[in-house]
Parts: C-alpha cells; structure tokens; sequence
C-alpha cells in the first residue's frame, strides 16, 4: 500500500501539504483518527502513521478520505505529486527528488471523488506521472532497458 518516507520526508512539499489538509478535515469535521480510519476502512494506525509523515498513503486511501470528508476532492487531486514523491523517496527506483522536480507539474484540477469519470481521469494522470518518473535515467547509471 505505502512506503515508509525517509528521513528527508520533511522536503517533500507535496506530503507534507497532503498529510495538514487531511488532519485539517479531520479535525474540521470532528472525527478523531479512529473515527476517520473506521469510516475510510482503514486502520487507525494508518491514519496516524500518514497524518504524522511515518508512512505515505495510497491512492484509495485519498479517495476514500475525500469521500468521507466532503472536501471536494481536494485530497485525491494532491495525490500525482504525492505519489512522484514516494518513487523519489524509494531509493531502489526511480529518480531522486531534486529530479522530481524536472517534470511538468500536474495542473491544478477540481474533482467530485465519487465522480467515477473522474477517478479514471486521476488515475490515468497518475499513470502518466509515473511512466514520466520511471523513464528518466539514474543520474551516472546505465539507461533503463527498453530506451525507458
């Protein structure tokens, strides 16, 4: 589901934005950390551990949220540079996070969560963003196979 960020997580602009817009509907719509993970189907401690910055989410998890919220899909459309970030944060693939910096940002784009058309649209630019990450070569490495 996620990876545990390293210790260099506190750069990472895109998490950090994520996790105090999540803890600001959280405790905007009253709900304690246990509340939330028992409405999203997610544990409580998942919730902590994304909160604090320990652990990153998922995709689902940001929708679910979203959903649970009302915040207007605020959280899923966080979720491309979220994401960009934790393959960054991975140190086994892709780019390190000063070359994440590289790629065209995602445009800023409103959507309905429970919007099925759009979680496809979501989906599909993060696909995007990812195959962009994964392609770039390792800076002093060999190129990926395939020309990727």
């Amino acid at each position: 589901m996620d990876r545990t960020p390293p210790s260099s997580a506190a750069h990472c602009v895109a998490s950090h934005r994520f996790r105090a817009e999540l803890r600001r509907w959280r405790t905007r719509q009253g709900l304690t950390q246990r509340a939330l993970a028992e409405r999203v189907r997610f544990s409580r401690e998942t919730v902590a551990a994304v909160e604090s910055g320990r652990r990153f989410g998922s995709q689902e998890f940001a929708v679910r949220c979203d959903e649970v919220l009302g915040t207007g899909g605020r959280l899923a459309a966080l979720w491309p540079q979220v994401a960009a970030e934790q393959l960054a944060a991975d140190g086994r693939r892709g780019p390190r996070f000063g070359e994440v910096a590289q790629l065209e940002p995602a445009p800023a784009v409103r959507r309905d969560a429970r919007d099925p058309e759009a979680v496809v649209a979501a989906i599909d630019e993060l696909r995007e963003l990812i195959g962009q990450v994964l392609s770039q070569p390792e800076p002093g490495g060999p190129p990926s196979p395939g020309g990727r």
